[in-house]
């Protein structure tokens, strides 16, 4: 049809003294496309040409629909009448059907964005709009643990071949583990320094290079110091460039000595040495805990540590594919094993190493697996959605939940394995299952990349990936956008009050009429004046806020210990105070008028949505938390002053504060509000995690505003 409309202006073209029609330019094209680009249909671009010459010239006309019928449509979809840059066939087109837009598209978007704007029911959809898209979000997340929405998982990478190996860790190895057991047990009472030298004995006793570690943190006023050792065992088979790590904490998270797991990682690191099938090296780390320790550990290893609290490592290997933490502290048999598996700031393992563990240990050895400390799950509706709203949370706090999650930042994929129960499984059967998960690792040839990095997780063997749950986040991101662009077009109309301009209420004598090219819209005077947006004091309130929520960044984070929970005192009873702190001045001071409190709330929400919708690809569950708590704050306006609700609304909108919501949390969970304050700085100052940055420098000057 282009071709048709160019061909009437221009109907040849010149390349030197030849002139080419350019009717057959289409065909040209369609043919050098079909001659240079594979698996393309000639015929069906001809086909398409062959329509589009018979539409251009007017041949197929009793395809059209009738003049009367798009009129009808257009009266009945456009309350102004006609539509002010559509014109019919008769009026421009010499023999031409169909309705065709104009030449000059510019002044008729800009009359017709003007009608729509003072449209009152246009103006009406944005808040729905934007509440749906709330309500379908959070309906996205809640349909995600049903069969049609997620899957079972797979393993990706054929390479790793789980359960393929026969396990040969038993019998005899079984008397060596419960002499190391029996040496461990006697260590209970000695320091750090003593355990470490009777563990280095026993290390190089198995024919290991051991090395030693001495690292120091200060967080809260606290000094978090010790000494990690570990020992290598050089891989007969390989080059000494990648490596797998085997870690035991002294005290897991719960400050338990983890008596069975030292005793199997010294076992595991003797019954390894005697097999001469290792491609790659194999790292034995045993740290004084959980916390510190590791995550001293790996920084040292890729040199991102900060000396001298942090000692440089003596011994090194290469890169490292992989690392799987044990944690047993009991010494009674066991019924299953929890795989721990969230990582800081809610970064995940490759999935293909869950998958790993779990087809071994439930395939191979007949051991029961559970996640997110699910102890009895039935495969229901109910159980995978608690299942999965206790990895959203984990995630979205993006703390450690193990001495895994140190190595996760450095793309190392990590779990923590955890037998419970009380069952017939002994010491033995996790050794297997070690053992097979440690040849399958040893298969790779790269690193794990096949399979998801990003997944929510409803049981050990059903999962949703990235694109089938991230659109619930975007939805509730989304929502926030819908406002601040409806407080926007707002901010521009003329008329301050709760009646929007009518058309059809407006003095005709005081209507001008636009010609563009034989097209003529009826525009009101009013509506065809711009009103200036005074940007100044909205930019720079909503601006001096985000960067005031810098102030409880730094405080909650370098305060020492004994003083956090006066100190959340103190700022909860600020963050009551603050925001009638703010609308006074403000309104004394500046005397904003309504434009510039929309715009207030317009940049506001266009930040809060912004924030959100990147931070989804990142954590989708924190994105999503933060965005469904304050989902209520897109919908406040100002008040009267007279009024009672502009007191009592203020005070209301305190239970969504983050503090608030922060307290309400400690409280349900039973927790103690100086320990959680004093995690989350160690998170800050050690962890490098960023909760605290979405909280205090997204959420609450969201809130705030």
């Amino acid at each position: 049809m282009e071709a048709v409309k160019t061909h009437r202006l221009n109907p040849y073209f010149m390349i030197g003294t030849t002139s080419i029609p350019t009717l057959i330019t289409p065909i040209i094209l369609a043919l050098f496309i079909s001659v240079m680009v594979a698996n393309t249909s000639f015929l069906g671009h001809l086909c398409g040409l062959a329509f589009g010459y018979g539409w251009g010239f007017g041949y197929l006309q009793f395809l059209a629909p009738p003049e009367w019928g798009l009129r009808w449509i257009e009266g009945k979809i456009v309350p102004f009448g006609r539509l002010p840059h559509y014109i019919s066939v008769e009026q421009k087109t010499n023999g031409r059907f169909g309705v065709l837009p104009s030449v000059n598209q510019n002044s008729m978007t800009r009359a017709s964005g003007l009608l729509i704007r003072h449209n009152p029911r246009i103006l009406k959809i944005p808040p729905y709009l934007s509440l749906l898209c709330v309500v379908i979000g959070v309906g996205w997340l809640l349909v995600l643990p049903l069969d049609n929405y997620s899957r079972k998982t797979y393993i990706s990478e054929n390479a790793l071949l789980p359960g393929q190996v026969h396990t040969y860790f038993s019998g005899s190895d079984q008397n060596i583990f419960r002499g190391y057991k029996h040496e461990v047990n006697a260590l209970e009472d000695k320091n750090n320094n003593e355990v470490n030298d009777k563990l280095e004995e026993f290390l190089k006793a198995s024919g290991l290079k051991v090395a030693r570690q001495n690292f120091s943190y200060n967080s809260a006023g606290e000094v978090f110091s010790g000494e990690n050792i570990y020992a290598i065992l050089h891989a007969p088979r390989g080059d000494a460039t990648e490596a797998i790590v085997l870690v035991g904490a002294w005290r897991n998270l719960d400050g338990e000595i983890n008596r069975s797991g030292i005793s199997l990682i010294l076992t595991l690191a003797r019954y390894f040495k005697r097999w001469s099938l290792w491609s790659k090296d194999i790292i034995f780390l045993i740290t004084p805990e959980s916390k510190a320790g590791p995550q001293a550990w790996v920084d040292a290893y890729h040199d991102t540590h900060t000396p001298p609290g942090i000692q440089s490592l003596p011994l090194k290997s290469g890169a490292l594919q992989g690392a799987v933490v044990i944690d047993y502290p009991f010494s009674h048999r066991f019924e299953s094993i929890h795989i721990v598996y969230d990582g800081i700031n809610g970064q995940l393992p490759n999935l293909d190493l869950i998958n790993t563990v779990v087809s071994i240990a439930s395939g191979q050895m007949g051991i029961g697996v559970c996640l997110q400390k699910m102890w009895r799950h039935s495969d229901n509706y109910r159980d995978r959605l608690q299942t999965m709203l206790r990895g959203m949370l984990n995630q979205g706090l993006g703390h450690a939940s193990g001495a895994h999650s140190s190595f996760i930042p450095y793309h190392i994929d990590a779990i923590t394995i955890q037998p419970l129960g009380d069952g017939w499984q002994d010491e033995m059967a996790i050794g297997r299952v070690i053992e097979s998960t440690f040849r399958s690792l040893n298969n790779l040839i790269e690193h794990l990349h096949q399979s998801f990095f990003l997944y929510l997780l409803m049981q050990a063997n059903r999962f949703v990936s990235i694109g089938t749950y991230l659109p619930g986040a975007m939805l509730i991101a989304l929502n926030f956008t819908i406002m601040a662009v409806y407080l926007w077009v707002k901010s521009g109309s003329l008329h301050h009050g709760p009646e929007v301009i009518r058309p059809d209420k407006l003095d005709k004598k005081s209507q001008t009429l636009q010609e563009q090219e034989a097209i003529k819209a009826s525009i009101n005077e009013k509506m065809t004046l711009v009103r200036e947006r005074e940007l100044f004091l909205p930019l720079t309130l909503v601006v001096g806020i985000q960067f005031l929520g810098i102030v409880p960044l730094y405080v909650f984070n370098k305060t020492p210990k004994h003083l956090l929970s006066n100190m959340f005192v103190f700022f909860i009873v600020l963050n009551t105070v603050l925001p009638f702190f703010i609308s006074f001045s403000l309104t004394r001071y500046f005397s904003p008028s309504v434009q510039q409190y929309q715009l207030i709330k317009c940049f506001s929400l266009l930040l809060l949505g912004l924030f959100l919708s990147s931070l989804a690809t990142l954590n989708f569950s924190l994105a999503f938390l933060v965005g469904l708590l304050s989902a209520p704050l897109a919908y406040t306006q100002p008040l009267p002053k007279s009024s009672i609700s502009s007191y009592l609304l203020p005070l209301s909108f305190n239970l969504l504060a983050p503090t608030t919501i922060f307290f309400i949390g400690i409280w349900y969970w039973g927790l103690q509000i100086g320990e959680v304050l004093t995690e989350a700085a160690f998170g800050w100052n050690v962890w490098w995690m960023n909760t605290q940055v979405v909280v205090w420098c997204v959420w609450w000057p969201a809130w705030l505003v």
